[in-house]
This record gives structure tokens, sequence and C-alpha cells, in this order.
């Protein structure tokens, strides 16, 4: 069994529970984040962690949020692990419990490129 990140943490992208992670299976995108399904152990240590609780065993995901199920096994490939906590998303408080998030998900991946020129940022990447 996995765990999953489902809707609520879109657009929030708190990052408590990556800290906790003893196998690096969460996965960052522009707005969410997900679990590889994978990796992970299912050890439960992120599900406390996480501030909206967004995070459930994949047999207690709540009804109307089982696409997640799909959507962390989907996009974990195409996202770089992440493997540190970072700041929240600025408007992270307003999103918190709003529902019907899913049309917001940014599914592209993005990295982070070295300084050019003197100014970091993050790019887009096509998806495969």
């Amino acid at each position: 069994m996995t765990h999953v990140v489902t809707e609520n943490c879109i657009n929030c992208k708190h990052t408590d529970c990556v800290e906790v992670c003893p196998v690096d299976c969460f996965h960052e995108g522009p707005n969410f984040l997900v679990i590889d399904p994978v990796e992970c152990i299912d050890c439960t240590l992120c599900v406390d962690e996480c501030p909206v609780d967004a995070i459930y065993a994949e047999d207690d995901v709540p009804a109307g949020q089982e696409v997640f199920i799909a959507v962390n096994a989907e996009l974990a490939p195409l996202w770089p692990v992440i493997d540190r906590k970072i700041p929240a998303l600025p408007d992270a408080g307003k999103w918190d419990g709003v529902p019907g998030k899913l049309g917001l998900l940014i599914r592209e991946a993005t990295i982070f490129e070295p300084e050019i020129e003197g100014a970091p940022g993050m790019v887009a990447n096509e998806q495969a």
C-alpha cells in the first residue's frame, strides 16, 4: 500500500511531509506534491506532518478524491524528487480547504535552473 497526496495540497504545497520521509518518495510540481507509489514504504510519518491534512493511506482516500491515486502515480515519474523543506506557496493559507481544485493542478514539470546571468529561476519542461 502507498500514501496519496490529495486535492487540498493544490496551491498550498507545504513541504513539512518531505522532511520526515525516510525514502524520499515525494516529487515536486509547480503547485502540488505527489508521492511515488513505488517508493513509498507506508511508514505513515508524512500524514501527521501535513498541515492541510492532504495525505491519506491509499485505502483511506476520501470519497471523491480517488482520482488522486492515479494522479500521484502518473506525475511522480515526471517530476523531480524533493527531499528538503521549502516555503509553502505564497497564498497557501487562502487555498486551504477550497474544494474543486483539480482543474488548477499544473502538470508540467519544473526544474530549478542555476543562475544565468545572475538571475535564478524556474523553467517549465515539456511533458513526456
